[in-house]
C-alpha cells in the first residue's frame, strides 16, 4: 500500500497500487472535448503518464510544463498524457494559456477510473496524488514513482531515462 501525504497529512488513496512489471490497467477518462480516451487508444505507443492534483497550482503546472518540454526529445512513438480532476474545459483553457501542445491532458472527474486503477484517488479531496507512470508500446508498466509528498516535484529525470530506455 502506498503511503502518501498532502500538505504533509496523511491520506488515504483508493485503488491497487501499480508496479513495475504489471500489466497496466484500463481506465476510462475525458478528452478536452468530452470524448472518451482510454489506454487503448494509445495502444502500441510509449506512455508517459504524469499525474497531478490540480492543473492551475504552481508545481502542477511547472510538472506539465517539463513534460511538454521533454516531448520533443522522446520522438513521435511517445505520448504523453498529464491526468488530473479537473474538469476539461479547465484543462483546455489552461493548455491555451499556457502554450501547452505536446501533452494530451485528460480528465478523470466523472467517475474516477484512472485514479482507482492506479491507485492515486485521494479518497477525502477527490483528487489524484502526484504520480508518474511510464508504459511500454506493449502495455507493461515499466516505471512508477508515486511522490511520497503530493505537493513537491516528481523525479523528472527518472521518468524522462525511463521513456528513452524504451525508445532504444
Amino acid at each position: 500500500m502506498v503511503q502518501t501525504t498532502f500538505k504533509n497529512n496523511p491520506v488515504t488513496l483508493v485503488g491497487n497500487e501499480v508496479k513495475v512489471g504489471d500489466q497496466a490497467p484500463d481506465f476510462q477518462v475525458l478528452a478536452n472535448d468530452l470524448s472518451q480516451v482510454t489506454l487503448k487508444d494509445s495502444e502500441g505507443k510509449i506512455r508517459l503518464i504524469s499525474v497531478v492534483p490540480s492543473i492551475d497550482t504552481g508545481v502542477c503546472d511547472a510538472q506539465t510544463r517539463k513534460f511538454n518540454e521533454a516531448a520533443a526529445e522522446l520522438g513521435d512513438n511517445v505520448i504523453i498524457y498529464t491526468v488530473s480532476m479537473d474538469l476539461p474545459f479547465a484543462q483546455k483553457r489552461w493548455c491555451g494559456a499556457a502554450g501547452i501542445d505536446q501533452v494530451v491532458t485528460v480528465s478523470d472527474h466523472r467517475d474516477a477510473s484512472f485514479g482507482e486503477a492506479y491507485g492515486v484517488l485521494i479518497q477525502s479531496l477527490r483528487l489524484l496524488t502526484r504520480s508518474v507512470f511510464v508504459i511500454d508500446a506493449e502495455g507493461k508498466v515499466a516505471y512508477v514513482e508515486y511522490v511520497p509528498e503530493a505537493t513537491n516535484h516528481p523525479n523528472y529525470d527518472g521518468a524522462i531515462e525511463a521513456v528513452k530506455a524504451l525508445t532504444k
